[in-house]
């Protein structure tokens, strides 16, 4: 199966794109509030949920579907991947980056997990 972007959802697309405009937005805030390394640390707080985002949608779009059984276990496998991407992005990025302003980090990937939730709420078809 083709995993390029254009080969998810519409959902996961449209979700993936609201992600990456509120990292831009939270970035130039955290830009304007803390400096550089707000800036730097609201985009990588930003970069880890939209990468494991991404990854999951990939995951999720390889199965193929043909009972119930394997869309739970398709959607309980994409998830393993997110959060394991999470957990191991998050403690590389407070492991490797002694100057990351926390309240940007934390607040610019907490709003995209929120907005990644949303997906649910993006119909496929106008």
């Amino acid at each position: 199966m083709n995993a390029s972007p254009g080969a998810l959802r519409k959902p996961v697309r449209t979700v993936l794109r609201w992600q990456l405009i509120a990292t831009a937005a939270l970035t130039l805030a955290g830009g304007i509030l803390a400096g550089v390394d707000g800036a730097l640390s609201a985009a990588l707080g930003g970069a880890v949920s939209v990468g494991a985002g991404c990854a999951s949608a990939v995951v999720a779009s390889m199965g193929k579907a043909r009972s119930a059984g394997d869309v739970l276990i398709g959607a309980l496998a994409a998830e393993g991947v997110k959060i394991g991407l999470i957990v191991l992005q998050l403690g590389l990025v407070l492991a490797t980056y002694k100057d990351v302003v926390a309240p940007a980090f934390f607040g610019s990937f907490l709003v995209t997990v929120l907005i990644f939730g949303m997906a649910f709420f993006v119909r496929e078809y106008d």
